[in-house]
């Protein structure tokens, strides 16, 4: 059995090795030239890091991120709204990590060349088509135009937002969807703020920022490599996709924030530390019918984009891998197309969900109520709400991504993992 994967990002990469421990053939095409450390910060759910670990790599996350303390929400004064332990600390049997999306995208691929072989992952190769019948995709080499046809037991793509495959299927479907709301993202060596592990939501739904640490060597230096993404909503639609990740001037947006400066951090000192800044629309896309076409199908955010809102892009992109890898391994080549059935009826309904949940604010509601409420500030939180308003709103998410400690210990305590503090 061989299976090809379109896409060597953290969903494409994390199925290969997957599939790998599970003894099935794999092929990775990548349309990139070269695979680099790209982006900015992530966080990686213990639903996820299970995942991982059970393929051997929580010492490299560790060596890589941070292991996630808490989480924090503040209003735009810097008082706090609700905050509650996270990983560890939340009693889970292995940690959240912060990490930068590129160092973590690097760990899963030098993993994949060790253990597939150097050959396995191909650069500058980009999707054109496939046949879902015969399991089969038309690449095109990008150094020399040169179009070619791979053929396979199944086709996986995994391919993003853009991706080249959903759009075969959906030819009508058209960009992503804009929310309304731009993101400036970056980082900045500073000092550490609160647990010198926090992660941190402040502001509301038209202006927000999210920052918290990245980088396990900087914070061994006794330093913070901060990540922070500002957001505002924006008159006008989405800038064109040739200027999304573009990178651009602090005083764009700077000016909104010039008062946020808290007795734990000082947000415009922050923003003016960053040596590049990039900006990005939040976008997303509605959730598909289906994603399964006969040999081939979607994983990721090729099948379910995501507003980056609970930190779950990622870490569902690693479930989806772990649901198919899984029934790609219990069947045979004659039943790959209903092993790719069962991995949709499984994924699409719960991804669907978060998708609007996503929508809705997710857990960072708390911000707006917040605002709606007290939008001058508060004494006592709880002049805005009760603590079980509060925590109905987290744990209500925590249910809907799969979050809650019982299912996640029980996977780990299965595989043998014992994770010290």
């Amino acid at each position: 059995m061989k299976v090809l994967i379109i896409g060597g990002g953290i969903g494409g990469l994390s199925l290969a090795l997957m599939l790998q421990a599970r003894g099935v053939a794999v092929q990775i095409h990548e349309s990139s030239a070269e695979v680099r450390p790209l982006g900015v910060g992530i966080n990686v759910q213990p639903s996820a890091v299970v995942e991982l670990a059970i393929l051997g790599l929580l010492p490299r996350l560790d060596a890589t991120g941070i292991r996630t303390a808490e989480v924090c929400y503040f209003n735009r004064h810097g008082q706090r709204i609700w905050s509650e332990p996270r990983g560890l600390r939340a009693g889970y049997r292995v940690p959240q990590f912060s990490i930068h999306r590129g160092e973590l995208q690097m760990l899963l691929m030098r993993a994949a060349v060790e253990r597939l072989g150097p050959g396995a992952v191909r650069c500058g190769h980009e999707a054109v088509a496939v046949d879902p019948d015969r399991g089969s995709v038309t690449l095109r080499d990008r150094a020399s135009g040169q179009s070619f046809v791979e053929h396979a037991d199944a086709v996986i793509s995994a391919d993003g937002i853009h991706s080249a495959v959903r759009r075969q299927f959906y030819p009508d479907e058209g960009p992503p969807q804009f929310s309304g709301c731009v993101l400036w993202r970056a980082t900045t060596v500073g000092k550490p703020f609160l647990t010198g592990a926090s992660m941190v939501m402040a502001g509301h739904a038209d202006q927000k920022l999210v920052t918290y640490p990245i980088s396990r060597p900087h914070a061994d230096r006794g330093e913070s490599l901060i990540n922070w993404i500002a957001e505002l909503r924006v008159p006008g639609g989405a800038p064109p996709k040739h200027d999304w990740n573009k990178e651009v001037a602090l005083e764009i947006f700077a000016a909104d924030f010039d008062r946020w400066v808290w007795d734990w951090l000082d947000v415009p000192a922050l923003l003016r530390g960053a040596s590049t800044i990039y900006e990005f629309p939040m976008v997303d896309r509605d959730p598909l019918p289906r994603w399964t076409h006969g040999r081939v199908t979607l994983l990721g955010d090729a099948a379910h984009p995501m507003y980056p809102i609970g930190s779950n892009g990622a870490s569902q992109s690693i479930l989806d891998a772990r649901a198919l890898a899984d029934e790609i391994a219990g069947t045979d080549v004659a039943g790959l197309p209903a092993a790719l059935q069962r991995y949709e009826a499984e994924r699409l309904p719960r991804t669907a969900r978060i998708v609007m949940a996503n929508r809705a604010q997710g857990p960072d509601y708390v911000l707006d109520v917040a605002e709606a409420r007290a939008p001058d500030g508060f004494a006592d939180v709880s002049e805005v709400a009760t603590r079980e308003e509060l925590e109905t709103i987290a744990s209500g998410y925590k249910r809907l991504v799969g979050l809650d400690i019982e299912t996640v210990n029980a996977k780990a305590l299965a595989a043998g993992l014992l994770v010290t503090p």
